[in-house]
């Protein structure tokens, strides 16, 4: 059940009740008897405690898919970018 932060508009207190979405909003204040309005709350926020949380914990399928190719891809151009470099060194000291 959601919670619902309520004002009064007599006296100034602020107050919360957990209510059902279907029930009708409080509209007198239990302190003094005056108007209250419902105010607009940011709600609960996700509260993630130890290790294993991660951003990618619910990733699909194919997406891990794609992503483990698209490394794999990177690492093999990262290799041929080493392997040219290196016999460029390699000739441009036998030109020496």
């Amino acid at each position: 059940m959601p919670t619902y932060e309520y004002k009064c508009l007599k006296c100034g207190i602020r107050f919360e009740r957990f209510q059902s979405i279907t029930e009708e909003p409080i509209k007198t204040c239990p302190e003094c008897g005056g108007e209250v309005k419902r105010l607009i709350s940011p709600g609960g926020g996700f509260i993630f405690k130890g290790s294993g949380f991660y951003i990618t914990d619910y990733r699909s399928e194919s997406y891990k898919e794609a992503e483990r190719k698209e490394r794999e891809e990177a690492k093999k151009e990262e290799e041929s970018k080493d392997s040219s470099a290196s016999k460029s060194e390699s000739s441009s000291e036998g030109e020496k």
